[in-house]
């Protein structure tokens, strides 16, 4: 195959990322040579590019270069698959690294300083490459490539102690998950002499490897793997880091880390356990491994949906109850990839794909509409949100649906993003855990209940101040409550499309 072939056939499988690469090179260009950095609102022009760009690059996984006979599946030696599933969770990646560049215009910690946004297109180029890598090199420094820059963020505003104090935490915590995480892969790259995951696949089901009938090597490699990715997506008992990063960190930051990384993780996290051990055709040790994970992961659903939604039922800031509610919201979509495991993969996988969609909107609505408030009064205790009604009744109803949402409630997407998940796992025969599911998403419609309570019925101090909302936050605020609701009201096309990627996946395992 010629250069030229070579080129043509896999650079459409990474073109969001050379775009965020072009990106970044002009966001650099553009801080060094705009006047006065230090004055705030200098700096609005990067924050509109970068969102501008990143909303484009959306769109480019939608174009017609779809995987064809003319466009490489395993691209650039195997490193990256470019499947549907990758570009689903590439579109959530992009537009949640877009609406949180547009939501930090109005940060007065952060909107004003040209690096900040620099730092979010470099983590939004790592969750790229994690949507869609195959091997275990590119996987981990994907997912550094994600990491890194998250610290950075998190102790972003030098002028609070709790800033850097949640920065140091994450760093600390964060660098311990992933040198867990390491040590599991290089396990099983000793165990079978491969790092691409259907070759490693292929290694185990045969057989041929160290792991042969035995069941510990593999296991031992499979704790490792876990807990790095438990904590990547904040999963008890992996979570402790979670509260205190998200209250610390500047809310533009909470935001992007709390729906992004996420989504990027479960990507991977997916393929990584529907490619690695599947049934590999009713070979022993291939079956025990996947049930042992399947289980394991179970586990950490339940202790998750349960540990989240009753420690934010005690929460008096709201950015540490939806800190426990994203790891509630962790849990709900490891019961998807628990059924992953039935063999049911189309509907499991597509199901997590559609809950990570709706969740990345209606957190990114939520958290649009904590800014504002925080920028207004000077803090985020849900006390201050009385009166929210009377000062923008508009502020209010967005809120309200992106609780909602989040609490599963229709006809925000929540309802049709739990239903989808709980169906998966009844039809994998894991009855119970959707049952447990259903009781703790109870649990927490409580306390999303009670923040609504507070909106319309509480009294606040300044309630006859109108709050008045700026452009970039009316943007961010409008897209993403669109959204929410079309998901809510005509959830078919998206979980179509989340089904048509997990074929890819389903074809992949067919072939070990």
């Amino acid at each position: 195959m010629s250069t030229a072939e070579f080129l043509a056939t896999n650079l459409p499988a990474i073109a969001p990322e050379i775009g965020l690469t072009i990106l970044a090179v002009i966001i650099l260009l553009l801080d060094s040579y705009l006047p006065d950095p230090e004055k705030k609102g200098s700096r609005k022009g990067i924050a509109y590019v970068a969102a501008l760009t990143m909303g484009l690059l959306a769109i480019t996984p939608l174009f017609p270069w779809q995987p064809s006979d003319t466009i490489c599946l395993d691209c650039w030696g195997g490193m990256i698959r470019y499947d549907v599933t990758s570009q689903v969770f590439k579109v959530m990646v992009l537009l949640a690294g877009a609406l949180t560049s547009l939501m930090a215009v109005r940060d007065t910690r952060v909107g004003h300083k040209g690096e900040f946004y620099l730092i979010i297109t470099i983590s939004t180029l790592g969750g790229c490459l994690m949507a869609g890598a195959s091997d275990m090199i590119m996987l981990f420094v994907a997912l550094e490539t994600v990491s890194i820059p998250l610290y950075i963020l998190a102790a972003f505003d030098r002028e609070q102690a709790t800033s850097s104090e949640s920065g140091l935490k994450y760093y600390l915590f964060g660098s311990f998950a992933s040198a867990m995480l390491l040590y599991g892969l290089s396990l099983l790259y000793g165990f079978t002499g491969e790092t691409n995951l259907s070759l490693v696949a292929d290694a185990i089901a045969s057989g041929e490897s160290m792991i042969g009938n035995n069941i510990f090597p593999a296991l031992i490699a499979l704790v490792f793997i876990v807990t790095g990715f438990g904590f990547k997506i904040s999963a008890a008992p992996f979570h402790f880091w979670t509260p205190d990063v998200y209250q610390g960190a500047p809310t533009p930051v909470t935001a992007f880390v709390s729906v992004a990384s996420k989504a990027a993780s479960f990507a991977l996290l997916m393929r990584f356990f529907a490619n690695v051990f599947p049934d590999a055709g009713g070979a022993v040790v291939a079956v025990d491994i996947q049930s042992i994970w399947a289980n394991l992961l179970a586990v950490m659903a339940v202790a998750s949906m349960t540990i989240g939604n009753f420690l934010a039922l005690r929460q008096n800031s709201m950015k540490r109850m939806l800190a426990y509610s994203s790891i509630a919201q962790a849990g709900y979509a490891l019961v998807g990839v628990v059924a992953i495991q039935s063999g049911n993969v189309d509907f499991a996988v597509s199901s997590v794909a559609f809950y990570l969609f709706m969740y990345t909107f209606s957190n990114l609505l939520v958290f649009a509409g904590v800014l504002l408030i925080e920028e207004t009064v000077g803090t985020e205790s849900i006390s201050e949100y009385g009166g929210l009604q009377r000062r923008n009744p508009m502020l209010a109803l967005v809120m309200t649906i992106g609780l909602l949402s989040l609490a599963g409630i229709p006809p925000a997407a929540g309802f049709f993003g739990k239903f989808f998940l709980f169906q998966a796992a009844v039809n994998g025969g894991f009855t119970w855990l959707a049952l447990i599911g259903f009781l703790n998403s109870l649990v927490a419609l409580y306390y999303y209940l009670i923040v609504i309570k507070v909106i319309y019925v509480d009294s606040g101090k300044d309630e006859d101040q109108p709050i008045a909302i700026p452009a970039p936050l009316a943007w961010t605020l409008g897209i993403t409550t669109i959204i929410v609701l079309l998901l809510g009201i005509l959830p078919t096309p998206i979980i179509q499309w989340a089904r048509s990627g997990a074929d890819a996946i389903q074809a992949i395992i067919a072939l070990i």
